[in-house]
């Protein structure tokens, strides 16, 4: 797969993946909050550091295609359009969240946008991806999959089993690794003989590359690119999107496996700092423009807030709906 080049981009162009990058870091720093305030409960893995994935992979893909995301999903569904009010009612546990407030922050899901849901099972999205490519496929639909799963994936047997078949089958998905370089709290070298996760995939005839997953421009352009090609029939892709995670694992984590100076110096290249100086460097943004951009990415965090916390709780009536086998008698 050739390395795809962008040209030099617009201040509007700039600014919006900027506002995006900016919308989800505000999110998930104030979920943070929230977690330490115990109103939200249950598992909780945050994004920060890895926004210019989903922000680059969502603006280059269509809206007639499918998405398949992991536990650290709130990044992917921000950027895929589901508003944030429902994602964090969704987090709240309340009625009004994206999925009524029975999936919590690992099981966000909107079918009206392609969001396919986040999963909790690593590697679990692998082979609904391929169902849902292989449904595509079937029906003779335009749309692809894209599928975001972590390094730790990897290792599981569905990866292999998944590309087998995606690369037997030539269906119409792309798998996006999110390689943040630690599964949970194991460094990819000492649980991996081959670090280079672009070769697994062409051990399955699969065209692959590594993308920098700190540069949002290159998410974009590398997504583009492969998009079109597994649009046009020529099978599936994948993309190691090489990026690194600024908070712990979940929230539960001791973070004992990294040292402070490596987290220190990946946020030193971080997403949005980077597109920060980029834009001003090219004359295309001012610190202005930015304090607005943070000011209403904040804004509409408190409001997303006093919806979740407004909203009701699910009525006992219905805790039933949605349950498809039968009550014991």
């Amino acid at each position: 797969m050739s390395e795809a080049h962008e040209p030099a981009p617009t201040r509007e162009e700039g600014l919006a993946l900027l506002r995006e990058m900016l919308r989800i870091r505000a999110f998930e720093d104030r979920c943070y909050r929230l977690y330490g305030e115990m109103k939200i409960r249950g598992f909780l893995h945050l994004y920060n550091g890895e926004e210019a994935v989903a922000v680059g992979t969502m603006q280059a893909l269509e809206p007639s295609d499918a998405i398949v995301s992991t536990y650290r999903e709130h990044g992917h569904a921000i950027a895929r359009g589901i508003p944030m009010d429902r994602i964090m009612a969704e987090l709240y546990g309340k009625q009004t969240g994206c999925s009524r407030g029975r999936g919590g922050s690992m099981h966000l899901f909107d079918a009206s946008r392609g969001f396919y849901g986040g999963n909790a099972i690593v590697a679990g999205g692998l082979p609904i991806a391929v169902g849902l490519a292989l449904a595509q496929a079937l029906q003779h639909h335009r749309g692809i999959t894209a599928c975001f799963f972590g390094d730790g994936a990897v290792a599981e047997g569905e990866f292999h089993e998944s590309l087998n078949l995606a690369a037997l089958w030539r269906l119409p998905v792309l798998f996006l690794c999110e390689n943040n370089l630690y599964a949970m709290g194991t460094a990819l070298d000492r649980a991996q003989a081959e670090t280079d996760i672009t070769t697994k995939a062409r051990a399955y005839r699969m065209e692959a590359a590594a993308v920098d997953g700190m540069d949002v421009f290159a998410v974009g352009a590398a997504v583009r690119s492969a998009a079109r090609r597994v649009r046009a029939g020529g099978g599936p892709a994948l993309l190691e999107m090489r990026t690194y995670r600024f908070r712990a694992h979940s929230m539960f984590d001791p973070q004992l496996y990294r040292d402070k100076a490596e987290i220190e110096a990946w946020q030193e290249r971080g997403p949005v700092i980077t597109l920060t100086r980029r834009l001003k460097a090219l004359g295309l943004m001012s610190e202005e423009d930015y304090q607005r951009l943070e000011r209403e990415a904040q804004t509409e965090v408190d409001a997303a807030v006093r919806f979740a916390e407004g909203s009701p709780w699910e009525p006992v009536s219905e805790l039933e709906r949605f349950v498809y086998a039968e009550r014991a008698s």
